[in-house]
């Protein structure tokens, strides 16, 4: 069943909450403890909120758009009371005294959460391969990786684990774990969905958004959680448009454009075919479709891997063992500092904090810092000047289908380029989204991006339902 379906039968009283809980949990019971996409999975605290919507439909009382529906959250967004790791041992079992706004507008909605889901350590990772606690496995080919960072969050929806979930996108750890697993994924415009409660791990990139099984659920989900907070000093004060109401409206006339530079080197060749099917499938639907040069977009995973590492190696610094979550006492606090981040941390987020802390240093900071925040003001205006012709653009979602667990572990760069579609409109702050449109090699799921300029929403969820519609 839909996110709608669920939520209407039990708003209705044809169904429970607790019933449909009950549902889910045993698909988690039955298969989790093979593809680990929960690190923690809520039963109890889950049932009690089931039984508190079904305690209001029979009062009479409506519980909100998301009555009764199951759904998984990222392991880096704050759950009062509930571990929330960031899938690292330095945070291993510490609970937040507050909730994510995100969370709460969840609850608000009638929203049951089942569990907080594994992702690679403090988000930095394409394959959820990085975790403390385990690797993830695509519910489609437990060979294969669900991608990353937010590959839990995917895999829940992918195993029909939770009826929805959300993660967070910084590079494209919403959109390319959504691809690789077959489902939507939506990353909106930076500041649409407060950032309150989600941990840190590049201030001006992190972006929460949710997963799920169709375009319309992707709506009805993005539209619960987006919203101004004043809590967020960077939450836009518009209200997001109605979503659903875009979704019937077709795209005849709308200019969509193909974006050359990622289909090139490097895309695989199924994938490229299934993006140019999805172009053709536009026109045929009334679109006027045409490639279109957004030439700083080569440049993108190259100022990334600069701008991203630089600000967490600033907001890492905050776990340092004094304040909450792991603490190696030692004889002074320097050394306290130094054991406690030796153990905490991972390989690959110690990777990242030194190359941020030395692209920060003095002496470099405008050789690579600097130039690469110039590169992002680049990359901003080949997009607006591209949106200047064209309503949405689209491109492939990742360059590859899911790969195999272990593939790609070795070598940082083979791993860091799997973002290579997905960070040029991150760096631009601007939504996008992943459509699943067909198979490609090992007959694995590809994902169709679909990218619109800022505040773009309506127009992108468009042009997502008709590539929907449109898909093999």
């Amino acid at each position: 069943m839909t996110v709608r379906d669920i939520a209407a039968a039990v708003r209705s009283g044809e169904r429970s909450a607790v019933d449909v809980l009950d549902e889910h949990l045993a698909r988690i019971d039955e298969r989790d403890g093979d593809l680990h996409a929960f690190n923690h999975v809520m039963a109890e605290p889950a049932r009690r909120a089931a039984e508190a919507v079904d305690a209001a439909v029979a009062a009479g009382d409506d519980p909100g758009p998301l009555a009764g529906v199951p759904i998984a959250v990222k392991d880096n967004m704050c759950t009062r009371g509930v571990p929330t790791t960031c899938s690292s041992k330095i945070l291993d079992q510490w609970r937040p005294p507050y909730d994510a706004t995100s969370v709460e507008r969840l609850v608000a909605a009638g929203a049951v959460i089942v569990g907080k889901t594994n992702l690679d350590e403090f988000a930095m990772g394409s394959s959820t391969e990085n975790s403390a606690f385990g690797t993830t496995k695509n519910p489609l080919d437990p060979t294969r990786v669900p991608g990353g960072s937010s590959g839990g969050s995917a895999a829940a929806v992918a195993a029909s684990f939770a009826a929805a979930s959300y993660g967070s996108d910084t590079g494209g750890s919403i959109r390319q774990p959504a691809a690789l697993c077959g489902v939507v994924g939506v990353k909106p415009t930076f500041g649409r969905v407060s950032r309150y409660g989600l941990i840190a791990f590049a201030s001006s990139l992190d972006q929460i958004g949710p997963f799920a099984a169709d375009v319309a659920d992707a709506a009805l989900c993005t539209q619960v959680v987006a919203g101004h907070d004043p809590r967020d000093a960077t939450s836009i004060p518009e209200p997001m448009p109605d979503l659903g109401a875009e979704l019937g409206r077709g795209i005849d006339g709308l200019r969509i454009g193909v974006v050359s530079e990622l289909l090139g080197e490097g895309v695989e060749p199924e994938v490229a075919a299934r993006t140019r099917e999805a172009a053709d499938a536009l026109a045929a639907a009334g679109a006027e479709v045409e490639e279109v040069s957004v030439p700083a977009t080569v440049y993108g995973l190259s100022a990334y891997y600069l701008i991203a590492p630089a600000e967490a190696s600033s907001n890492l610094a905050r776990f340092d063992g004094v304040r909450f979550g792991l603490r190696d006492e030692r004889a002074s606090m320097p050394e306290t500092y130094d054991a406690t981040r030796t153990a905490g941390f991972g390989a690959e987020v110690k990777r990242r904090i030194m190359l941020g802390t030395y692209a920060l240093s003095a002496g470099y900071y405008d050789a690579y810092y600097g130039k690469a925040q110039r590169v992002r003001t680049t990359i901003i205006r080949d997009f607006e000047s591209a949106y200047e012709r064209f309503d949405a653009l689209i491109s492939p979602s990742s360059p590859c289908v899911a790969f195999p667990i272990g593939d790609k572990t070795g070598d940082p760069m083979t791993m860091y380029r799997n973002d290579v579609c997905t960070v040029p409109s991150s760096l631009a702050g601007h939504p996008a989204m992943s459509v699943p449109f067909g198979r490609g090699a090992h007959d694995l799921p590809v994902g169709i991006q679909v990218m619109a300029p800022l505040l773009g929403e309506p127009v992108m969820f468009r042009v997502a339902a008709a590539i929907e519609e449109a898909a093999p």
